[in-house]
């Protein structure tokens, strides 16, 4: 496939993705999105499938499930049926159906306590990090797409590294956006997106660019192996989060890393944790 195909599909597939996240509490008309991208609607799911993996309909829902959640946790003053309505479900019998295919337990008994019971049967560490509620700028980041897989990992920042050396960039920093909730599905097989970040307008085409959306987020300092970051996500999601007040937007969460870990033969990554948040 050409480069320039190959640039056009990944921008179709972030089209489609910033579009779910910004209408997933809506019923999400795709027929009108590919309208908009001014392709057919079996190209749109097509090249998306081959970008992501998935198809737009799992990634709808797994988002919507995602934040439903993360909702009944930390919006408690909502029903259930509010609760529905803010994922995109005009129906609260089918979100407890599909939510309980998801949990395996239904929204009310996931929100009186279960969720806990994934917290403590994993005997995690808990944590006592004050994060900084900072506003995240808008910036250009050119990426690989892939999966949780120590070799893919490796890859793709071997591939980023050696760009930026070949191009002589010297300020700029590391981050991995993660598309999904890694409390809610194994690191392994999870969606990830390793990216380089400029403060500066670039520009290039070696990778796809994607635009970082301009959000308020809780930024923790996270300094640790990779059974505690992964303990780390937990105590982020179900105790901090919980108790905060305030709640998790859809947005993905992502890291900006203060070490090369993954190219190296430390066993410690570095790096600062940031997490979407409203009230």
């Amino acid at each position: 496939m050409k480069k320039d195909t190959l640039k056009r599909h990944s921008q179709i597939a972030n089209d489609v993705m910033h579009y779910i996240y910004r209408y997933i509490s809506t019923d999400i008309n795709l027929d009108e999105l590919s309208m908009n991208l001014n392709i057919s609607k079996f190209h749109m799911h097509r090249v998306f499938k081959e970008e992501f993996e998935q198809n737009i309909y799992e990634t709808i829902k797994a988002i919507r499930l995602q934040k439903a959640a993360s909702l009944l946790l930390t919006n408690k003053s909502s029903t259930i049926s509010n609760v529905a309505r803010n994922c995109g479900y005009s129906s609260q019998a089918a979100f407890i159906r599909v939510f309980k295919e998801m949990f395996n337990t239904t929204p009310k008994r996931w929100r009186n306590g279960e969720y806990k019971q994934l917290f403590l049967r994993k005997n995690l560490k808990r944590f006592d990090i004050k994060p900084e509620i900072s506003r995240f700028k808008s910036k250009k980041a050119y990426y690989i797409r892939h999966k949780g897989t120590k070799e893919e990992f490796d890859n793709s920042w071997e591939k980023l590294n050696t760009w930026t050396l070949i191009k002589g960039y010297k300020e700029f920093d590391k981050i991995n956006f993660f598309h999904d909730n890694l409390v809610l599905k194994d690191f392994e097989n999870s969606r990830f997106v390793s990216a380089i970040i400029f403060d500066e307008e670039l520009i290039e085409d070696t990778f796809p660019y994607l635009i970082t959306p301009e959000q308020i987020c809780a930024k923790f300092n996270f300094k640790g192996d990779k059974k505690e970051f992964k303990d780390f996500i937990f105590w982020v999601y179900f105790d901090w989060l919980v108790n905060s007040g305030y709640e998790a937007n859809t947005e993905p969460s992502f890291v900006i890393y203060k070490n090369d870990f993954y190219l190296t033969n430390e066993g410690t990554f570095e790096l600062d944790f940031y997490l979407s948040i409203s009230m």
